[in-house]
């Protein structure tokens, strides 16, 4: 058996501090406590420190995401009804959140208000344009108008990422259950009869 070496333990540390308390919280001392690692290796692989690091988390986690979408993305057009993809589209933020005890929140939106880096701050932006764009393909090729799919794909995500603040904030799965329930009836009113 292998086990992941600094660099790797570094990132999947930083990415679950993130997600649990945001950025300005994942402390230089809790992220080499929870790594293993110590200073030395935190610079060895990240020679500009935390920044570098959460910037690096960052964009593990958008290609993470980016992946989920464009499978889901991919399988609209086939889909038997938009409650069931809406299910397997939120189980990958769901899931996570139920398993924690709903600590562990949205990496993304914690850097998208990094406000004092921009560079972590730029990744997130970066991460949400590719997302939506993502998903705007998938969407347009199920039938929706092209300009309707961009707007749609946008507030797709900021209902998720809004849906796992309230998930959060209430220890519970129903704010998956009421997203799932309105964004099923906008999507059917996009979606050409199947």
């Amino acid at each position: 058996m292998t086990t992941a070496g600094p660099r790797a333990r570094l990132l999947a540390s930083t990415i679950t501090i993130v997600q649990e308390h945001g950025v300005h919280a994942a402390g230089l001392s809790e992220l080499l406590k929870r790594s293993n690692a110590s200073r030395n290796s935190l610079y060895q692989h990240f020679p500009s420190g935390k920044g570098q690091l959460v910037e690096t988390a960052a964009r593990i986690v958008s290609r993470l995401v980016y992946g989920h979408l464009s499978t889901m993305a991919d399988t609209l057009a086939k889909a038997p009804s938009a409650e069931e993809w809406l299910d397997d589209l939120f189980a990958f933020w769901r899931r996570p959140l139920e398993f924690s005890e709903y600590r562990k929140g949205s990496f993304m939106m914690a850097a998208a208000l990094d406000e004092l880096d921009p560079a972590v701050q730029s990744a997130a932006g970066q991460a949400f344009s590719d997302w939506t764009a993502r998903l705007a393909d998938g969407m347009t090729a199920a039938g929706i108008d092209r300009a309707a799919a961009g707007s749609l794909a946008s507030l797709l995500l900021s209902v998720i990422e809004g849906t796992i603040v309230q998930s959060r904030a209430v220890k519970s799965v129903e704010p998956f259950a009421d997203a799932r329930a309105q964004l099923a009836i906008l999507l059917d009113h996009h979606l050409p009869d199947r």
